[in-house]
């Protein structure tokens, strides 16, 4: 399929106005954005509950209906994750790390955070950093290229510190939520 953007914005506009189902579709969902927009304004946590209860309700029946596509879904997405776990992408490591530099940056500059949590982080991303130098100083001291993939398979090091550093950011990541979630429930229950 050879469209432009531009085509494909274009096609999906003829297909909201093509039939009586796509346009009350759209309406619906006009509506349900008006209606968050409205309860948004005058604070009316209800509305917006009720919005988010519609909107769990079409996914819980597109679950009931059409349960092969979803646990199709499902079941790709976990092989996704298992394969980056045991084949890591360069390419997802470097993102990776930039996420690292854009919550440390929010970290420096949070007052949102108390300085347990900041020194946590700190601890995290001093480790993610190291490894990531050394998987660079690695790659660069054996000669082998970043997007070679297969090279770096090779290298048990490498690999090792690209797995290591996936498995520390999960632990970050969790500890993260739970913190939010301490944090969560001693300011809305004590």
């Amino acid at each position: 399929m050879n469209l432009t953007i531009i085509d494909k914005i274009i096609s999906i506009i003829k297909y909201t106005f093509s039939s009586f189902l796509s346009i009350e579709m759209f309406i619906m969902c006009l509506l349900l954005f008006c209606i968050l927009i409205f309860s948004l304004k005058k604070n009316n946590k209800f509305a917006q509950m009720i919005i988010v209860g519609i909107f769990i309700g079409f996914l819980i029946g597109i679950t009931i209906s059409y349960s092969i596509y979803v646990s199709s879904c499902i079941d790709s997405f976990f092989k996704e994750i298992l394969n980056y776990i045991y084949f890591p992408s360069t390419v997802v490591y470097f993102i990776i790390i930039v996420f690292v530099t854009i919550m440390l940056f929010y970290t420096v500059f949070s007052n949102k955070l108390n300085n347990f949590k900041k020194i946590i982080n700190y601890i995290f991303f001093s480790i993610l950093y190291y490894l990531f130098f050394s998987f660079i100083a690695l790659s660069t001291i054996d000669g082998i290229d970043l997007i070679n993939v297969v090279d770096l398979y090779k290298n048990n090091t490498i690999l090792s510190i690209v797995q290591i550093s996936n498995f520390i950011l999960l632990i970050w990541i969790i500890y993260t939520c739970f913190y939010h979630l301490f944090i969560y429930f001693r300011k809305n229950y004590d």
